[in-house]
């Protein structure tokens, strides 16, 4: 037997998306293909010519230019795109699995569990260390909470009153018929979390602490492409542009993809 949260009439009108939504799902869509193409390229983008550094957009076939190691700039920002994405995308998920635990936990049970996940959380993004700090207690912490904020919003409700009733277990109450109420939520703090890691670990790979020198990577490129800021622009432009188009077209998604699930529930 199944619990859910009652039905309430469907008051949204339906309308055509938005075209802010349809460009960030063509542009997802090129970045998912960057994505699979990149590792098939990877050692042509990486291959360095002497004889062609710092080109200009346009030279010797290169559509923008090359960087201070002659490697075609195009070829090195679709390479560059599995590590910028992938590792993210890990996190992201990574993060949304403890925090659904730890937050449907912590909210349903309150109590002692409660205050100790929230002062392990609490260490955790009071942490010096620059890679933890941001990345676990950053987005690891504010999944956590969230979660845990939405059920505790859930668990007064007469469909989780009516499951204990019934005698139904704890576990089969907060992640059979709670857990589902809330989907919309955990789902759009995934893709903010995607598109706030990648921002991070590219911060962090132009600081010179994510990936490896050389390495094909949004960060590193950017990194490198600052020693020929004005030979070739393209160099350093490009990576930074695709990071910002990226991540703002999942912000969106994720945006409209909670207003989607919002109405759905509502209907």
């Amino acid at each position: 037997m199944s619990i859910s949260a009652p039905a309430r009439p469907c008051t949204a009108v339906r309308s055509r998306p938005r075209v802010s939504v349809v460009i960030s799902a063509v542009i997802v869509a090129i970045l998912v293909v960057a994505v699979i193409v990149g590792p098939f390229i990877k050692d042509h983008a990486l291959q360095q010519n002497i004889l062609e550094t710092s080109l200009g957009p346009g030279q010797s076939g290169h559509l923008l230019g090359t960087d201070e190691l002659g490697r075609d700039v195009v070829l090195l920002t679709i390479a560059g795109a599995t590590s910028a994405v992938v590792g993210p995308v890990v996190i992201a998920l990574g993060s949304m699995v403890l925090g659904i635990v730890f937050g449907t936990l912590a909210g349903y049970r309150r109590g002692f569990l409660d205050a100790a996940v929230g002062r392990v959380t609490d260490v955790l993004l009071a942490l010096p260390v620059l890679l933890a700090a941001i990345v676990i207690g950053g987005v690891l912490g504010g999944g956590y909470r969230l979660v845990r904020s939405a059920v505790i919003e859930q668990a007064p409700r007469p469909y989780v009153e009516a499951a204990r009733m019934l005698g139904l277990s704890r576990p089969r109450i907060m992640f059979v018929h709670i857990l589902p109420n809330v989907r919309g939520l955990v789902l759009t703090n995934v893709l903010l979390d995607v598109a706030f890691a990648m921002v991070t670990l590219s911060s962090l790979s132009y600081l010179g602490v994510g990936v490896a020198p050389g390495s094909a990577d949004w960060g590193r490129q950017i990194s490198d492409g600052r020693e020929i800021m004005f030979t070739n622009p393209a160099a350093v432009l490009t990576p930074v542009v695709v990071l910002i188009v990226a991540t703002c077209a999942i912000t969106i998604l994720g945006d409209r993809l909670g207003e989607w699930l919002a109405r759905a529930e509502d209907a």
